[in-house]
């Protein structure tokens, strides 16, 4: 049990001092920081190279916006299977439709919650 939770600080870890790295010696922007890790999350997954990875390393692989492209392809593989080519426009908001809808909601509750301040 103990060494599930101590990979997946060190796999989410590693996840984020690569980000941190290339913010800190790059020009990458952030915003392209997070595309590239999600579109990284999408290849790795459609290629089958990111299951392993959340087997080995649980909430590590998950919780990281990669995990959130790997959703994508999942849902994707998935709505394809029971829709054919129609899925690969719906599969990837159907699967990802749980973590969107969290997000929302939750930057609605912090906006409701907080005032913004001027600068």
């Amino acid at each position: 049990m103990f060494m599930n939770y101590l990979w997946a600080f060190v796999i989410g870890g590693l996840f984020c001092a690569v980000g941190q790295t290339l913010i800190d010696y790059t020009k990458l922007t952030p915003a392209r920081i997070l595309v590239s890790y999600v579109v990284a999350g999408v290849v790795l997954g459609a290629l089958g190279l990111y299951k392993p990875l959340i087997d080995f390393a649980g909430a590590g692989a998950t919780v990281p916006i990669t995990g959130f492209g790997n959703t994508l392809v999942e849902g994707v593989k998935q709505a394809v299977d029971e829709k054919g080519f129609l899925g690969v426009l719906t599969g990837g908001l159907t699967g990802a439709a749980g973590g969107i809808t969290a997000a929302i909601l939750f930057g609605l509750l912090t906006a409701l919650i907080f005032k913004p301040k001027e600068k």
